[in-house]
């Protein structure tokens, strides 16, 4: 007689999932914020919007992403507390970009079979990035995919949602030729160009991710592994203090692709090659891979994780405001005439 099916026979383990349910509110719970109404267990989020009492004209600004192919080195090395934070950097660090205030966030978690120990210690990463992002970790969706997904793996991504005044949203046409670019300090990879940094480092190079790489100062693995900076606190104070004429959030496609998108038509933004330190690991992989430096521009934050354009007389009192947050700042360019893009001299 052929047994019954089930769904749990099928891949779909309902009751692990259910149980993981109040151990995520409980990991939640510790960043919930006063706006929050009703969070983890429902079929929809609750979120009050009591701080927009005191705006004229409150906009909801909201941004989603994943975490991308390094997702890859937390399945070789077994490692997946440090993603989650990973995924809110992605998005949270967008939407601040139009000076929002972070107030809540999603995670989407999609695996094979679900292993209890993995998700908790995703959800852990996930609100220990929104606890750095001072936003609230308000739900999110575990699914398991048996038929998607190799054994051991997953997909996060996440959305998160922020909130500013219209009038304070910056704007492109406050720019004048002469302002400068300031750059704001990367602290490695972030969570962009693994593709090319695993096919330098892992198969061509074949470097392990247990082996001390002495010009990091650390594992392989732990570099790779290093979470995305979230630049939250620093850039609300930003906003709150000084007037940010634009900001960017410098990710896949580095510098040469992210930074125009804030910047308007008659202007161009030439940037000073040396005038910020490139953190060690973007020279290992471009001298190991033989890369030229057009293609690391192009694929790579090469140090910089954001770039804020402000106005000159501006320019040392942000970067000292940055400092106090533990964010190195440099003056790295200026805006001159000329057709839209960026020039690395």
């Amino acid at each position: 007689m052929a047994e019954r099916a089930t769904y749990k026979a099928a891949g779909v383990d309902i009751d692990l999932k259910e149980s993981l349910i109040p151990l995520f509110r409980s990991i939640a719970a510790k960043t919930r914020g006063a706006h929050v109404i009703g969070g983890i267990g429902g079929f929809g989020a609750l979120i009050g919007l009591n701080g927009a009492r005191a705006m004229r004209n409150p906009v909801l600004v909201a941004g989603t992403d994943s975490v991308g192919t390094k997702l890859k080195i937390a399945f070789m090395t077994g490692k997946h507390d440090t993603v989650g934070v990973d995924c809110v950097a992605m998005s949270v660090n967008d939407i601040i970009c139009h000076g929002a205030r972070p107030m809540f966030f999603l995670d989407y978690i999609g695996t094979g079979k679900l292993r209890k120990q993995v998700a908790l210690d995703i959800v852990k990463g996930v609100a220990r990035g929104c606890a750095e992002a001072q936003m609230s970790l308000v739900g999110g969706e575990t699914a398991q995919l048996g038929d998607l997904y190799q054994p051991g793996e997953y997909d996060l991504a996440g959305f998160a949602v922020g909130i500013v005044e219209l009038s304070r949203i910056p704007s492109p046409r406050t720019m004048r030729a002469g302002d400068v670019v300031l750059g704001i300090a990367s602290n490695g990879l972030h969570s962009n160009g693994f593709s090319l940094a695993r096919q330098v480092l892992l198969e061509q190079a074949r470097l392990k991710l247990d082996a001390v790489v002495p010009e990091l100062g650390c594992t392989l693995g732990e570099e790779l592994l290093r979470p995305t900076l979230i630049y939250a606190r620093a850039v609300v104070e930003l906003f709150n203090r000084f007037k940010i004429k634009g900001l960017a959030n410098i990710t896949g496609g580095g510098v040469l692709e992210n930074l125009p998108r804030v910047i308007p038509a008659g202007l161009r933004a030439v940037l000073r090659r040396g005038s910020w330190p490139v953190p060690p690991v973007f020279e290992l992989i471009m001298r190991l891979g033989k890369i030229q430096q057009s293609e690391m521009d192009r694929t790579f934050n090469n140090g910089i994780g954001m770039a804020a354009v402000v106005a000159a007389r501006d320019a040392d009192r942000v970067i000292a405001a940055l400092k106090r947050r533990r964010h190195n700042a440099y003056v790295i360019g200026e805006l001159r005439s000329g057709r839209p893009g960026v020039t690395l001299a």
